[in-house]
């Protein structure tokens, strides 16, 4: 086969006509790909504008799937897995796996940290005989726990919402040493940075601690949590806020045990020990 004489010149080129399939079928399929990428980065971007509070990674991938069925779903993954890269003017990721449109960026992180949901009714010591219970029978992370919270230690460093301890029993072949375990409940998603610190302060006399918040924090609260809960070795767990009867406790990071301050535990436990060695 012949191609077409170039302009401005007299030279011909040969082709044989399976190469001339071959590049016109490479011409026809790098349209194809171009044109799928621009629908479904045009179909995603179209989605998140109409979702407020955006889209974790997987629902936006079956929600493009279902506007383009005839794009197969790793075609979708290979174009949008970097979505806030390709379209950075549009698409904004407030944390891991979360796709928000930029229009409703401030949404993600109010003025002042402030969260925007409303705060729970229900009083917050409420969930602390629930979580307790919970501690023992559920996690079995305890042997035994109680609700504390208030000003219990007396001192400016914060009493935990509920401390238990975990204890060998007589049946055990191997005993070991007494553990203390101490948590921060809150129903108020505004105060979650004060919670993670009080979280943190616990670490001085027990040997675990947690931080429980309502499972309808904002996304991207959760995941910083989550992100400094593995880091610093705190539990981290969601709740339902809104019902103390149902409160179906999620554990999201395991507390990892450590060594505290001997001196502030004995100083601390001789608080209540009565109520939590009687």
């Amino acid at each position: 086969m012949v191609l077409p004489r170039s302009p401005g010149t007299d030279a011909r080129v040969l082709i044989s006509y399976d190469a001339w399939v071959l590049l016109g079928t490479q011409i026809v399929g790098r349209a194809l790909v171009v044109t799928s990428k621009e629908q479904i980065l045009a179909k995603a971007i179209e989605i998140l504008r109409e979702t407020p509070q955006g889209l974790r990674y997987s629902e936006l991938l079956h929600r493009i799937h279902d506007a383009l069925p005839k794009i197969p779903p790793n075609t979708i993954h290979g174009n949008i897995w970097n979505l806030e890269v390709q379209r950075p003017e549009a698409v904004y990721k407030p944390s891991r796996g979360h796709y928000i449109h930029i229009r409703f960026r401030d949404s993600a992180h109010p003025p002042g940290g402030k969260s925007k949901i409303p705060t729970s009714k229900v009083k917050e010591d409420a969930f602390y005989q629930p979580f307790a219970d919970w501690l023992v029978n559920e996690l079995e992370e305890c042997t035994k726990a109680v609700p504390v919270g208030g000003n219990r230690f007396r001192d400016k460093w914060g009493t935990p919402d509920v401390i238990g301890i975990r204890e060998a029993r007589k049946s055990d072949i191997i005993q070991f040493p007494t553990e203390i375990v101490a948590a921060e409940v809150k129903v108020d998603s505004a105060s979650l940075i004060t919670a993670f610190g009080q979280a943190c302060v616990y670490r001085l006399f027990s040997h675990k601690s947690y931080i429980v918040v309502p499972q309808d924090s904002i996304e991207d609260d959760v995941a910083r949590l989550d992100a400094l809960a593995r880091i610093f070795g705190i539990g981290f767990i969601l709740f339902n806020g809104k019902d103390p009867k149902t409160p179906d406790f999620q554990i999201r990071v395991r507390a990892a045990k450590h060594d505290p301050d001997m001196f502030y535990v004995n100083r601390c436990m001789k608080l209540i020990e009565d109520e939590l060695f009687g």
